[in-house]
């Protein structure tokens, strides 16, 4: 890139908080002023390269550099971004998602993931309207079991947004799985746990792939609830089985820190109910003896 001088359209704030909404609010900025990559490098760091790339969404290129973020930090740091914008989002960007998602393990290094990356609209459509019917149903009730919850209230917020804006989303990542059952037949939980453990562990490493590029993205499963329309409408033949969507693109949000329960409060000792560490959040204790 040339290392002239650059007219960037840009407010001290979007300076001083370098993110992928200040990119776009960037975009929309009259006021311009007279910067220098060595001026921004000087406020942003390593996202110099992203602000001085005014024109169109960002490319791999300039989000790349995320992948350096501590994995500890993407871990605390990841959450559910369910509000996207309709900005395209580089192919280089997913592929490169997915690429980082192959290396998660599989059953027996058996390797049988497929990825659909679905962007026509058509049919984002068709996906978008087996979500709603199934989130109809399923949010109603979810919303009367926690009715008074304001934190679950605004999660149920969210889905309401991604339902309806589902076939805006740049981009819609159907992880799937070939082979390894038999159709239309009930497969012992031990059967099913195997199977799905081959593409959950590839889908948390794309997750966390979008996280340090600051690409937003969330699992959902409901547009999936009737898996033979599914197959219909991606075309997959019965030896591949969708498994999850993953919507990814540019944030409306930000990730950061989460709330989650202790850890004390959901570990056990030996057997359900022994909880030796319940209150201690950090569980620093060590292990009471076996005798």
């Amino acid at each position: 890139m040339s290392f002239r001088r650059r007219r960037v359209g840009l407010l001290s704030a979007a300076i001083l908080c370098p993110t992928v909404a200040d990119w776009f609010a960037l975009r929309k900025l009259r006021t311009t002023i007279v910067l220098t990559p060595s001026d921004i490098r000087a406020n942003t760091g390593p996202v110099a390269d992203t602000l001085m790339r005014m024109a169109g969404s960002p490319t791999l290129s300039d989000v790349e550099g995320g992948l350096e973020m501590p994995l500890l930090e993407a871990m605390l740091t990841q959450r559910a971004i369910r509000r996207l914008r309709p900005d395209p989002l580089d192919d280089a960007i997913v592929l490169r998602c997915i690429e980082i998602a192959l290396k998660a393990p599989t059953s027996s290094n058996g390797q049988n993931w497929e990825w659909i990356v679905v962007k026509d609209q058509a049919v984002k459509q068709k996906l978008a309207a087996q979500y709603r019917p199934a989130w109809a149903l399923y949010g109603r009730a979810m919303r009367r079991r926690n009715r008074g919850d304001d934190s679950a209230s605004r999660t149920f917020d969210a889905v309401d947004w991604q339902v309806a804006h589902l076939a805006e989303m740049p981009v819609l990542v159907v992880a799937c799985l070939r082979g390894g059952r038999v159709p239309f037949l009930p497969q012992p939980p031990l059967v099913e746990s195997s199977y799905y453990g081959s593409i959950y562990p590839s889908v948390q490493n794309l997750l966390l792939a979008a996280r340090a590029m600051g690409v937003g993205a969330a699992l959902i499963t409901l547009p999936l609830w009737s898996v033979t329309v599914a197959r219909r409408i991606l075309g997959l033949p019965m030896s591949v089985r969708p498994c999850c969507i993953v919507p990814m693109g540019w944030p409306l949000g930000r990730y950061g820190p989460t709330t989650r329960k202790g850890v004390g409060d959901v570990t056990h000792l030996d057997r359900f109910g022994r909880q030796p560490w319940r209150g201690d959040r950090l569980a620093r204790q060590k292990a009471p003896s076996r005798g």
